[in-house]
C-alpha cells in the first residue's frame, strides 16, 4: 500500500498541475513512486507525461505488494467503465470539483475495482483526486496496460477504426502481424482495438513505434495538399 509520505514526495517531482459521469455531475501526491527495493519491482519500460509517471508509481507499489495481477484486472474494468460512459473522461477533466464530488467519484469506480488487492488503485485514485489529476486517470490506465504488456512479454497491436471492428477482422489482423518482423520469437501479440470517428474510414495500425496509417482522413489530408500545392 503507498505510504503518506512516499506520495507527498512523490508529487513534489510532478508536472505542472492541471486543473462519473450522470450521478456525480450534477493531495496527496503520487506522481513518481520511491527507488525500488529490488529490480523485479521496476517498471519494465520507461514512459513519459503526468500519466506515465503515475502508471509507473502504481506498478512499482503493485509489484511490493504483488499485487500486480490484481491491479491490472482493477484498471482493465475502469478501462470498460470509460468505454461505456463517454462523458466520465469530461466529468473527470471538471476544475470544478468539488471534495465532495471527488468523494462520490471515488466511491463509484471503487465499485468496478474488484479485488483490489492492498488497496494500490484505491489508494491511487485518492490520490489524484487531492492532486486534482482525475482528469489524467484514463491515461493512467493505457499506460499501466504498456506496462503489464512489457511484463509478460506482450507486444501491443493498437487498430484504430471509425467504427468497432469484428472479432473475424480483428483476428485476421492478429494472425498477419504475428507472422510479421514487428513481433519477435516467444512474444504474445495483444490486440488493442480503439474507436474514433474522426478517421472517417479504414484503419491506423500502430505496433511498437511503427504507424500505418490508413486512414479516409489521412488520404484526404493529403489529397488536399495535393491539391493545394498543384493550384
Amino acid at each position: 500500500m503507498f505510504s503518506s509520505r512516499a506520495l507527498t514526495s512523490a508529487a513534489r517531482i510532478a508536472a505542472p498541475r492541471t486543473p462519473i459521469a450522470a450521478r456525480v455531475a450534477a493531495t496527496r501526491a503520487y506522481a513518481q513512486a520511491a527507488a525500488p527495493s529490488s529490480s523485479n519491482t521496476k517498471p519494465p519500460v520507461a514512459l513519459f507525461g503526468i500519466d506515465g509517471t503515475y502508471a509507473s508509481a502504481l506498478y512499482t507499489a503493485a509489484a511490493k505488494t504483488n499485487a500486480l495481477d490484481s491491479a491490472a484486472k482493477s484498471l482493465e474494468s475502469l478501462s470498460t467503465v470509460f468505454k461505456k460512459d463517454a462523458k466520465l473522461a469530461t466529468v473527470l477533466s471538471a476544475p470544478t470539483l468539488s471534495v465532495s464530488d471527488k468523494q462520490q467519484i471515488i466511491a463509484e469506480l471503487q465499485k468496478h475495482l474488484g479485488q483490489d488487492k492492498e488497496g494500490v488503485v484505491k489508494n491511487l485514485l485518492e490520490t489524484l483526486a487531492h492532486n486534482n489529476r482525475l482528469g489524467a486517470l484514463e491515461g493512467v490506465v493505457e499506460k499501466f496496460s504498456q506496462l503489464m504488456s512489457a511484463y509478460r512479454g506482450e507486444v501491443e497491436l493498437t487498430v484504430t477504426s471509425a467504427a468497432p471492428l469484428d472479432n473475424r477482422t480483428l483476428s485476421r489482423l492478429e494472425s498477419a502481424v504475428s507472422k510479421s518482423q514487428y513481433v519477435s520469437q516467444g512474444q504474445k501479440l495483444k490486440v488493442v482495438p480503439k474507436v474514433n470517428p474522426d478517421i472517417r474510414g479504414g484503419l491506423i495500425v500502430e505496433i511498437g513505434d511503427r504507424t500505418i496509417d490508413l486512414s479516409v482522413s489521412a488520404k484526404m489530408a493529403k489529397m488536399n495538399k495535393l491539391l493545394k500545392d498543384t493550384l
